[in-house]
């Protein structure tokens, strides 16, 4: 199950088309299963890891909306995925399974970011109620246009890739196809600084040569559509490219 679907999960995708994304994470393959099980059994999606290097790699790419996160990993401490994680989706909730029962433990994982915590061992009745609760909290609409798997989300900045709409606050963009493609590259790689060469190899297909003000024009279109009289949310960082971030 290393960075794969763990069993369970590809019924869970199959099942709703906007369920919500779950990335399970612990050494213990068997407990791994479980809880995928469970999460398959509500209708949401689940994948699942067994070392914090290879949880690092599936939320970049898959984008979870939670993580059930074990706390000791035989890699990377659990606060140490959680801090890589939020890097890139700072909104990504985690919940933290812990055999430990100190205080101190539980303590450490809320300060480093978690939203809850459960103690194992536990039930799964409570690792689904937990988690339930903390993502309708995170994504308070019902079923949330966020929690779509044809949908990207940074802040406020939502893209439904299926149907080519793209709203800020919920208030409609209109794109070009050109403006769509830049922004969708943008926003799966949020908090990332993108160069030019990098943009133009991924949203035009060129090798970077003389062609660096396509990539400014094109821009400085998203600009004023997305970030006037807003937050702005895409920045140039000089001398490197330009990056997505969510408007604080």
């Amino acid at each position: 199950m290393t960075g794969t679907d763990a069993p369970g999960a590809a019924a869970a995708e199959s099942a709703v088309g906007s369920g919500w994304r779950i990335l399970v994470v612990d050494d213990e393959p068997d407990l791994v299963e479980v809880i995928c099980g469970a999460i398959a059994y509500e209708g949401w999606q689940a994948r699942g890891a067994e070392n914090g290097l290879d949880a690092v790699r599936v939320a970049e790419s898959w984008q979870p909306h939670a993580v059930v996160l074990d706390m000791m990993l035989p890699d990377l401490d659990g606060t140490e995925v959680l801090r890589r994680i939020h890097q890139d989706r700072p909104e990504t909730r985690v919940l933290f399974l812990t055999a430990r029962d100190a205080v101190e433990d539980r303590i450490a994982g809320i300060a480093a970011g978690g939203d809850d915590y459960v103690t194992k061992p536990f039930s799964l009745e409570e690792v689904v109620i937990r988690l339930r609760g903390m993502l309708r909290r995170a994504f308070p609409s019902t079923p949330p246009a966020e929690a779509r798997p044809d949908c990207l989300v940074v802040g406020d900045l939502v893209m439904d890739e299926r149907a080519m709409e793209v709203t800020r606050g919920g208030t409609p963009v209109e794109l070009s196809p050109t403006e769509f493609a830049l922004l969708r590259y943008l926003m799966r790689h949020p908090r990332q600084v993108l160069s030019k060469a990098q943009i133009l190899e991924e949203v035009w297909s060129y090798d970077f040569g003389g062609q660096a003000h396509v990539v400014e024009l094109y821009i400085s279109y998203l600009r004023k559509k997305l970030d006037a009289g807003r937050t702005p949310m895409i920045h140039t960082v000089r001398g490197a490219g330009y990056v997505l971030k969510a408007a604080t």
